[in-house]
Order: C-alpha cells, then sequence, then structure tokens
C-alpha cells in the first residue's frame, strides 16, 4: 500500500514537473510573438504618421495655388519632427533652406523617395 502511494506521488510530481515544463516554453514562446507583434505595431504607426505627412505636404504644399503660410509650414515640420527619424529631418531641413525653385524642387524629390523608403516593413 506504501509502494502504491509513493508511485502515486512520484508520478504527480512527474506529470507536474512535466506541466511546468510545457508552460515555461509556451511562455517562452508566446513572450517572443509579443516581441514580434509589438516591433510590428511601432512600424505600423510609424508608417502611418509617415503617409499622414506626406499626405498632408501633398495637399499643402505640392498642390497649394498660392504661397504656403507660416501655420501650414510649422505644422508640417512639427510632422517632421515627431517622426524621430534624423535623415528624414536633414532632407526637410535641405528642402526648407532651398534657394532656388529648381533646388527645391530636387530636394522635395529627395524627400518623397526617403519617406517612401522609410514606409516600407524593414525585414
Amino acid at each position: 500500500m506504501l509502494d502504491r502511494k509513493k508511485t502515486i506521488v512520484s508520478l504527480l510530481l512527474v506529470l507536474l514537473f512535466a506541466g511546468v515544463v510545457v508552460l515555461a516554453v509556451t511562455c517562452g514562446s508566446a513572450r517572443r510573438e509579443m516581441r514580434v507583434a509589438n516591433a510590428l505595431l511601432e512600424r505600423e504607426k510609424m508608417n502611418s504618421k509617415i503617409l499622414d505627412f506626406m499626405r498632408g505636404f501633398i495637399e499643402k504644399v505640392l498642390q497649394a495655388d498660392k504661397e504656403v503660410d507660416f501655420e501650414t509650414r510649422l505644422a508640417l515640420e512639427n510632422q517632421v519632427r515627431e517622426l524621430n527619424n534624423q535623415k528624414i529631418l536633414d532632407q526637410w531641413n535641405k528642402f526648407t533652406k532651398s534657394q532656388t525653385e529648381t533646388e527645391a524642387q530636387k530636394e522635395v524629390k529627395k524627400l518623397l523617395l526617403l519617406l517612401i523608403s522609410e514606409t516600407q516593413v524593414k525585414r
């Protein structure tokens, strides 16, 4: 009778240990998946901010019939800064500091290409 109780207790301990191992593996896997999902979510948020800026830039600057006012320039500059991307900010500054229309056109093309390249999902 005592041997039978020891066997049952031993079996229960082995099953309990196996359950803990399975849960630990599952938890580790879930953490990895959560990190990947969070990284993708952050990338999607950044893509959304870039696309919002591009939409506003095209509507308010490229399609403008008159000179862009100070408030619009300030709002666009703030959107660029919120992207927290030094390459985009540097290119934006090159565009805004352009001295001629030809130079501005060249810099805006570079800016738009950079924005598009930054919205692609990095693998």
